[in-house]
């Protein structure tokens, strides 16, 4: 079943004397489930797609269906509910607020749609201890690692169960064994708790963890298709071939 589908998705930005355009007719299915990577050169429109997929940016054309929803169509107000219920969002740079603990950070989605603190809390609670960080739950983000503190960003992500996953390089702040650690969790927690993920990454190491790779170049789909384990390597052909 499809869980999320995008239809001749273009947009193009105002830079300058020179129009950039970003995508240019993008389409793009998603199963209930799927762990997909995208990848490309820089520039390529990756995570413009990532942005139109979670409503945080509006194609100049084309559609995206989440489930019976047509985001496309709905006003600011209803896409803000769809995105704090139903879309969850893993940035770069963790986007903690730097005065909350782990578990204020993690709770605050909850406690912002009306959850009580305590009940927000439990739920948060829970989340973090599945993805091992329950003696740092009460640290402030400058008291984690960079790999912990982007757990605690996933957790936060996951804790109003979300129907879909978006990461933008989600390990390109990290050190190469964060990094790992990261794209191994994000790939268990498709495969353990049915997540369905999409991923912006540069790095075939980390994009080899994903089970479907869609490729961009210049705005355009070029490639799609299923991968094995351990495919880091022709990941890495392929992309040199698409530079």
């Amino acid at each position: 079943m499809k869980l999320i589908e995008a239809a001749g998705l273009e947009k193009t930005y105002a830079e300058g004397a020179t129009p950039v355009r970003a995508l240019a007719g993008v389409s793009l299915s998603l199963e209930a489930g799927d762990f997909v990577a995208v990848m490309g050169p820089s520039g390529c429109g990756k995570s413009t797609l990532l942005h139109c997929l979670g409503g945080l940016d509006r194609p100049d054309a084309g559609t995206v269906r989440l489930g019976d929803e047509e985001l496309t169509r709905l006003n600011d107000e209803a896409l803000t509910l769809v995105r704090r219920r139903r879309i969850g969002f893993v940035f770069q740079f963790f986007n903690l607020v730097p005065v909350m603990s782990a578990l204020e950070n993690v709770a605050l989605p909850l406690t912002l749609d009306g959850l009580s603190d305590a009940q927000a809390q439990e739920r948060a609670k829970k989340w973090l201890e599945k993805l091992g960080l329950a003696e740092r739950m009460h640290h402030l983000p400058d008291q984690l690692s960079g790999g912990q503190q982007q757990r605690v960003a996933i957790a936060r992500a996951l804790v109003t169960e979300p129907v879909l996953v978006l990461a933008d390089e989600p390990t390109g702040n990290l050190d190469s064994k964060s990094a790992d650690d990261i794209a191994r969790l994000l790939r268990q927690l498709s495969d353990e708790h049915q997540r369905t993920i999409l991923m912006v990454t540069h790095d075939p190491r980390i994009a080899a963890n994903a089970r479907r790779l869609v490729f961009l170049k210049d705005g355009v789909m070029v490639d799609d298709q299923r991968i094995g384990a351990g495919a880091t390597s022709a990941v890495r052909s392929q992309l040199e071939a698409l530079s």
